[in-house]
């Protein structure tokens, strides 16, 4: 099947290649129960080598720069407890930590999670983590950017992998939440 962004020589339904995903994202696509059909979730198959931004949409295809997203692991805490979210945002932006996640999430202080604390947690790959798939109870902040889109480019919970997923499908995550705002440039 042909990719609907980016220039990858296949793209999979996710569901017919689960053997290639996570434990905790082959779950996440076994068990879905969106409004967008699992079979729209598609994965494709990228060299780890060029996993820097630059030289993945040099490689990938140029229109991937604006429909490509982050996933990153915050830590939000207050008192003596801690709150863990992941928030998604276009790779073209950063995540107003200290603004709107501290603020979502009710913290005093807010701050990206250490990678042993994102992988553990997770139990997906330092740099290909992805919103699918995260342990349950997790807020998914999700700029709405990126909730937007036809397609978004993401992790797969591997560096070798991403998925493309539909902005819609994101949006209906567990725990997902659009926000205004939570990608700055």
């Amino acid at each position: 099947m042909r990719a609907p962004i980016g220039d990858f020589d296949t793209a999979t339904p996710a569901p017919d290649c689960l053997d290639e995903l996570t434990a905790p994202v082959a779950d996440a696509v076994r068990h879905w129960r969106g409004g967008v059909p699992a079979d729209r979730i598609l994965y494709v198959e990228t060299d780890p080598r060029w996993a820097d931004t630059a030289v993945f949409v040099e490689h990938y295809g140029r229109d991937l720069l604006e429909r490509s997203a982050n996933c990153v692991v915050v830590v939000g805490k207050r008192g003596g407890g801690t709150t863990l979210a992941a928030c998604l945002v276009l790779s073209t932006t950063r995540v107003d930590v200290n603004g709107v996640v501290r603020r979502r999430l009710g913290a005093r202080k807010a701050s990206f999670a250490a990678m042993d604390t994102a992988t553990g947690e997770t139990g997906m790959e330092y740099g290909g983590i992805t919103p699918v798939g995260l342990p349950a109870g997790w807020p998914v902040l999700v700029d709405a950017a990126v909730a937007d889109l036809p397609y978004v480019l993401v992790g797969s919970g591997r560096r070798r992998g991403k998925l493309l997923v539909p902005g819609k499908a994101l949006a209906e995550l567990p725990g997902a939440v659009v926000l205004e705002g939570l990608g700055v440039a």
